[in-house]
C-alpha cells in the first residue's frame, strides 16, 4: 500500500484531501492529513468580524467535519520533512513515511519581525485582523474607540489576501461614518508598494476610491519599526507616520517546519514550480496554496484553482507522465468597497485586472472592476460556497480553474 501525506489542513490541505480520496483508489493508496488544529476557521470572514458583520461562531469548525471518509486525520505538530528519506518527523518523535508528499502548511503572521511591534501595546492600541483573536479583539476596541489617527498598514508582500488591508480602510469608513463620527477618524493606509494594489490597472481604481473616501496614503513605506512610546511608525528612509491605533499587516511567513527542514526560502516559502506545482525540492513533493513562492495571490480562491490542476499532475506523477496540467496564476477576488458594495478583480500571471462580466460571459452576473451591490452580495455568499463546496473539493459552476477571456475587455486591459 502505498501513501500520500498532506501537511496542513486549512483551505487547500482540506481540498486536496477530498479531490485525492475521490481519485484514488482505496486499496492501493492511504490518504493521510497531518495538522495540530482543532479548529478550521473560514479565514475571508476576519475582515468583517472587527465592524460586527460576522459573527466569531459563524468563522469556526472543527477540522474533522471536513476531512473525507477514507482519509486518516493525524493531529499532531509536525518537527520537520525528511526529504531524503521521505519521512515526516512529528514532534512527539513518531516517524511517518510517504511515497507522495503535498506541502499545505500556509502562512502566519510574525509580528516579532519588526522592532516594536509585538510588545505590551499588542492587541491594545496595535492590532491584525489577520488571526481569529486579533480580528475578535479588534471587534472589541473598535466598539470603544473615540476616535483618532487610524493608520491601517502593510509591513511587506506577499501577504494573504493582498486587498484585505484596502478592504478594511474601506469598511472603516463606512463603519464610522454610520456611526456619525467619520469626522472624528483621520484615516491613513500605509503601504510598502508605490501604489494601492500590486497590479497597476486595479490600483488606478482604488485610488480614486480612496480619494473619494478621504482616506489618505503613504506609500514605498518600508517599515523599520514601531515606537510605542511616541505612537509612530518609522521606515528605514526616516520617514514617520503618526498613529492612535494602528491595523497593521504584519511580516506573512510560511511554517517554522519548513526552515527546520533546510528548504525554504527567507520567508520559509516552498520553492515550487509556478506552473505544474511540483516542488523545486525533490519530485515527490508538490506545493499548494500559501506554502509556496509563487508570483500569485495568497487567497482561498487562488488555491481553488490550484487543486484542481494539483489533482491531475499528481495523478499523472503516480502513472510516470509528463505533468502537463498548467496553472496560469489566475485569481479572483472581491474588494469590499463599504457602504454594501464591492468591486470583482479577476487577473493572472500575465493579464491584468480587466472589465467584463463574471462567471458568466455577457451575463454576469457579477461585474468586473465596478463598484456593485452584486458584487458586495457575491462576497457574503462566498462564506456559504466555501463550508459546502470548495474546501469539500467540489466544483463550483461556470468558474474556471484558467483565466476565461470570454466576457472580458481583454483589449482595453492591455493598452491602459
Amino acid at each position: 500500500m502505498k501513501q500520500i501525506l498532506i501537511l496542513g489542513a486549512g483551505t487547500a490541505g482540506t481540498m486536496m484531501s477530498n479531490h485525492l480520496r475521490k481519485s484514488l483508489p482505496s486499496d492501493q493508496w492511504n490518504i493521510t492529513i497531518i495538522d495540530h488544529q482543532e479548529y478550521h476557521f473560514y479565514q475571508p470572514g476576519y475582515l468583517f468580524l472587527p465592524f460586527g458583520i460576522y459573527q466569531p461562531e459563524q468563522l469556526k469548525r472543527t477540522v474533522a467535519e471536513f476531512i473525507p471518509k477514507g482519509v486518516e486525520l493525524i493531529q499532531e505538530k509536525i518537527h520537520r520533512i525528511d526529504k531524503d528519506s521521505n519521512t515526516i518527523v512529528l514532534q512527539n518523535k513518531q516517524n511517518v513515511k510517504y511515497d507522495i508528499l503535498v506541502i499545505a502548511t500556509g502562512c502566519d503572521i510574525a509580528p516579532s519581525e519588526i522592532e516594536g511591534m509585538e510588545g505590551e501595546q499588542w492587541h491594545k492600541s496595535i492590532f491584525d485582523f489577520y488571526t481569529f483573536n486579533g480580528a475578535k479583539n479588534l471587534r472589541d476596541k473598535l466598539k470603544s474607540w473615540e476616535g483618532g489617527k487610524l493608520v491601517v498598514h502593510i509591513c511587506e508582500m506577499p501577504i494573504k489576501c493582498p486587498v484585505a488591508p484596502l478592504e478594511f480602510a474601506f469598511l472603516s469608513d463606512s463603519f464610522f461614518t454610520n456611526k456619525k463620527m467619520r469626522d472624528k477618524v483621520d484615516i491613513t493606509y500605509v503601504t510598502p508598494m508605490s501604489g494601492a494594489f500590486t497590479k497597476p490597472v486595479a490600483t488606478k481604481e482604488l485610488d480614486y476610491l480612496l480619494k473619494q473616501k478621504n482616506i489618505n496614503v503613504v506609500a514605498d513605506f518600508n517599515i523599520e519599526c514601531v515606537d510605542t512610546e511616541n505612537h509612530k511608525i518609522i521606515d528605514y528612509g526616516g520617514k514617520e507616520v503618526e498613529y492612535d491605533l494602528l491595523v497593521t499587516v504584519p511580516t506573512n511567513m510560511g511554517d517554522e517546519l519548513i526552515a527546520r527542514s533546510g528548504f525554504g526560502d527567507d520567508l520559509n516559502y516552498v520553492p515550487t514550480d509556478k506552473e505544474t506545482l511540483q516542488s523545486k525540492v525533490k519530485e515527490n513533493i508538490f506545493v499548494i496554496g500559501d506554502a509556496t513562492d509563487l508570483p500569485a495571490s495568497k487567497a482561498g480562491s487562488v488555491a481553488h484553482f490550484q487543486a484542481e490542476i494539483l489533482l491531475k499532475n499528481i495523478l499523472s506523477f503516480i502513472k510516470g507522465k509528463p505533468l502537463t496540467e498548467k496553472f496560469d496564476g489566475h485569481s479572483n477576488c472581491f474588494i469590499e468597497t463599504g457602504n454594501d458594495k464591492a468591486l470583482l478583480i479577476d487577473f493572472n500571471y500575465t493579464q491584468e485586472p480587466v472589465k467584463g462580466t463574471f462567471p458568466i460571459p455577457g451575463i454576469g452576473p457579477l461585474k468586473l472592476l465596478e463598484e456593485t451591490r452584486m458584487n458586495h452580495l457575491g462576497k457574503l455568499a462566498f462564506k456559504w460556497i466555501y463550508w459546502n463546496i470548495l474546501i469539500k473539493g467540489r466544483p463550483i459552476p461556470f468558474v474556471s480553474n484558467h483565466m476565461k477571456i470570454a466576457g472580458k475587455d481583454i483589449q482595453k486591459a492591455e493598452t491602459v
